[in-house]
């Protein structure tokens, strides 16, 4: 990546027939037919959708800004004599599909068609970005002063996140008159396109591979000692959360990498996008300088000899084609930072040629070139068990059949085998008098139930630890993939993929029950990537009838997080215990989330406890 970022899509035209699929009700033709001469505030309007979509437009005027020579190519254009009304923005995106002739400072007077374009398509839920298309661009002079920005900041940003959806136009926000002095999605709204600016920030979001980075402007918003900003509960969105990209290309000046804590100093300016991936988006003419705050990787304790240490690790995506660096990174991180766990979940293990989609399933290469990094690294020689997928039955990467892995200490823990588990035979309970056992070890639950089509079956196995038996239950449930983000135009959003989560959650659930009605006090894990927060209704279904308890609610609130998302920190990976399981430690060891460096994008999680 030189002087683009690939993830920008071209941006085409989203037209009045977008009207008609329901996505823009609620627009209403405030200005007349004639739209001759209009200003840049009245294409805008006061909702999310102009009134003049779909409409030629002639003689609009307005200083550029902001010029984007990649991506998604245009510039944006800002009215210097602003209107009386808060909610109407007096900028805006002009896309020319070429790369822009104009430049910052010049004065413009442009004709052309008023578009409504929503990043993601019209099925995503996004909201939509007012533009002018096909522009016809007279450059009336040149180096005239930018309109001043807007500062961003903690007092100008609503504490309220955003009104709620019109039930009358299918829980849309897009048709509601805008109110930037109570809901911060409206503040932003009603900035669109607009030159804004922020002073120094704390970085809530790493730089990632896509030059971009997230900041807060409210430094006290759901804050944690790392200086990220926690996302507790679907009504704790952040709003001071805001992306940042640079307008300069990459070959020209490298967007600066930032781990969560550190400072964007100075001054950041330039006009408001709204974008697929975060929705509005500082494009920064004038970018701050990151001030490194020192963030350093979390090490876990080491467990006491008669203490058992259970890990689940997402380890995204590992085949033996990925280099060595990454297998002994993460081999350091499970003997260094988490203390050489006794047993070790692991999710998202690929087959041994990886992507290549040619019908392998097996994993022993890759699980091999893995412990054998972790022997090299001064760790313990994991043993380890797992079951083979049906080749592209099981979701992920095509070709790449992930799936979950138990790697475990002999020296410590042994595992009881029985044979017969295969990716299409389910596992059950058996016993009596108290002692529960499986049918299958290793075994998978349920593999028959559709909660599981094209996603990861759990990985059950039978343990045993100083005379006790353990039952760790390995999952990796169906991904976020398909919901609508929190800058939905529908409030709130739709979160489709709960649906099949919930029933991945109710059969393990289910499974968990059928131990412990032979054994109340059987010591039962439910470890992995969960994909889920702590207080969703996922976890909700895994708790049920007290069956488990997340062991990330043993932390402080400000604690609970295994990945960073949009600039917020969440759950998505979990420990649940049954009610056997009397007394634990529980650690979320932070080493990867929150940096731009990575070996994973999730953290790993630790539960150390005395069987």
């Amino acid at each position: 990546m030189s002087s683009s970022i690939p993830r920008f899509a071209a941006v085409s035209a989203v037209v009045a027939s977008a009207l008609a699929a329901g996505l823009l009700a609620g627009s209403s033709s405030a200005v007349a037919e004639d739209a001759a001469g209009v200003r840049i505030h009245d294409i805008q309007g006061t909702t999310r959708v102009s009134p003049l979509v779909g409409k030629q437009v002639t003689g609009v005027t307005g200083i550029v800004t902001g010029v984007r020579t990649y991506g998604s190519r245009g510039f944006w254009i800002q009215d210097p004599e602003a209107d009386a009304n808060p909610a109407t923005s007096e900028g805006i995106f002009v896309f020319t599909s070429s790369v822009p002739t104009v430049a910052v400072g010049d004065a413009v007077s442009l004709n052309g068609t008023v578009t409504e374009y929503v990043p993601g398509g019209l099925t995503s839920g996004n909201q939509s970005l007012t533009q002018i298309s096909k522009p016809v661009i007279t450059v009336v002079s040149k180096g005239n002063p930018v309109p001043a920005p807007v500062t961003v900041s903690a007092w100008s940003v609503p504490e309220e996140y955003t009104p709620a959806g019109d039930p009358a136009a299918g829980g849309s926000i897009n048709g509601l008159t805008l109110d930037p002095e109570t809901y911060a999605l409206d503040y932003y709204e009603s900035l669109e396109g607009m030159n804004v600016a922020i002073g120094s920030s704390r970085v809530v979001g790493a730089t990632d591979p896509y030059a971009e980075l997230w900041v807060t402007v409210k430094p006290w918003e759901n804050r944690n000692l790392r200086g990220g900003t926690v996302y507790g509960s679907y009504e704790s969105q952040n709003t001071g959360r805001l992306q940042v990209q640079s307008l300069t290309p990459l070959a020209q000046q490298p967007f600066p990498k930032a781990n969560v804590g550190d400072r964007l100093t100075g001054t950041t300016e330039g006009p408001l996008d709204f974008n697929q991936f975060g929705g509005y988006t500082l494009t920064a003419r004038t970018l701050g300088t990151v001030v490194d705050r020192g963030l350093e990787r979390e090490t876990t304790d080491k467990q006491h000899k008669n203490e058992l240490a259970v890990a689940t690790y997402n380890v995204e995506n590992l085949d033996p084609t990925d280099p060595q660096e990454k297998f002994d990174a993460l081999a350091k991180a499970v003997v260094e930072n988490l203390a050489s766990p006794d047993i070790v979940a692991l999710e998202e293990i690929q087959d041994n040629n990886g992507a290549k989609n040619d019908g392998t399933v097996a994993a022993d290469v890759t699980v091999k070139k893995f412990t054998d990094a972790i022997v090299a690294a001064g760790g313990p020689a994991y043993e380890w068990r797992s079951i083979d997928p049906v080749n592209g039955k099981d979701g992920g990467e095509p070709g790449g059949n992930i799936r979950q892995v138990f790697l475990f200490n002999p020296e410590r823990v042994s595992f009881t085998d029985r044979a017969g588990g295969d990716a299409t035979t389910a596992t059950a309970v058996t016993g009596s008098k108290g002692r529960a056992a499986l049918t299958l070890s290793p075994g998978r639950i349920d593999p028959a139930n559709a909660a599981w089509e094209a996603s990861r079956k759990p990985l059950a196995g039978e343990f045993v630890f100083r005379g006790r038996t353990v039952f760790v239950i390995a999952n990796h449930f169906g991904s976020k993939g398909g919901d609508e983000s929190i800058v939905s135009h529908h409030q709130p959003p739709t979160r489709s993929s709960e649906a099949k989560r919930l029933l991945q959650a109710q059969a393990v659930n289910a499974f968990v029950k059928d131990i412990t009605a032979i054994d109340k006090q059987a010591d039962v894990l439910v470890v992995g990537d969960i994909n889920d927060f702590e207080f969703s209704g996922t976890t909700q279904a895994l708790t049920e009838g007290g069956a488990l308890y997340p062991a990330v609610k043993s932390l402080p609130r400000s604690e609970r997080y295994s990945y960073v998302y949009q600039g917020n920190t969440q759950v998505l990976d979990q420990i649940l215990t049954s009610p056997g399981v009397h007394h634990f430690e529980y650690d979320s060891v932070h080493i990867n989330a929150e940096f731009a460096d990575q070996d994973s994008d999730h953290d790993p999680q630790v539960l150390r406890f005395r069987p």
